[in-house]
């Protein structure tokens, strides 16, 4: 996917993950099922929400009291992700986003998707939603799962070509999203419907917002 710059108005950079893609119960599904296999405790969402963390060995830290070995975290990563993506296919987007994306494209606003995600999982899953199109670019995880998404967005940006940081709001749900936005300069707008509690989203120092519509209003707010 080229080069695009924005016409006017804010660039909004999406997440994917418990964002537009309204998973928070199968993350949940396959972090239990994987912890059952894993011998682990099973975890409530509202315990997900308070200890969830990028990068994700330090969630398993908070849970298991020490970081995972490089072979404990290589074999939970790929448990987890076995689980996820038996579920990923049943989820589908959350409330207004197509329609959001859409309306955002018709009037000449720009948007793009900045996933952890692995990239050669998330283009197909992201077409079969039907929204492909209303990104002028989407980028996925490539190479290693345990940093967090700031030196993606680095790279997410510079492909972008000639969008400047200040003009970029990012919308994710989680505090890794904040701080991407804010190594290159941009701001974000944190959503709840997704992996972070509110008081932890809350705790970033940036708007926190209860659905993808608001999300959107205050991102165009922001100076």
């Amino acid at each position: 996917m080229g080069k695009h710059g924005t016409r006017h108005g804010k660039h909004l950079v999406w997440d994917w993950n418990g964002t537009l893609l309204d998973d928070i119960h199968a993350v949940i599904g396959a972090t239990n099922a994987a912890f059952a296999e894993l011998g682990l405790e099973p975890i409530t969402l509202a315990r997900y929400r308070d200890l969830y963390t990028v990068p994700v060995p330090l969630f398993y830290e908070r849970l298991m009291g020490r970081l995972p070995t490089d072979a404990e975290w290589e074999l939970m990563d790929g448990v987890f992700h076995r689980h996820y993506w038996a579920r990923a296919e049943g989820c589908g987007l959350t409330a207004g986003a197509a329609e959001l994306l859409a309306a955002r494209q018709e009037s000449g606003l720009t948007q793009s998707l900045l996933s952890l995600a692995p990239h050669v999982e998330l283009v197909p899953l992201v077409r079969r939603h039907g929204i492909e199109a209303r990104f002028v670019r989407v980028d996925g995880r490539v190479g290693s799962s345990t940093e967090g998404k700031a030196a993606h967005m680095v790279r997410h940006l510079a492909a972008l070509g000639g969008v400047p940081a200040e003009r970029v709001v990012v919308i994710g749900d989680a505090a890794d999203d904040a701080r991407a936005a804010a190594h290159v300069g941009a701001k974000a707008v944190l959503y709840t419907g997704g992996s972070h509690s509110r008081a932890s989203l809350e705790a970033v120092g940036v708007p926190v917002v209860d659905s993808l519509t608001e999300a959107v209003a205050v991102a165009e707010e922001l100076a």
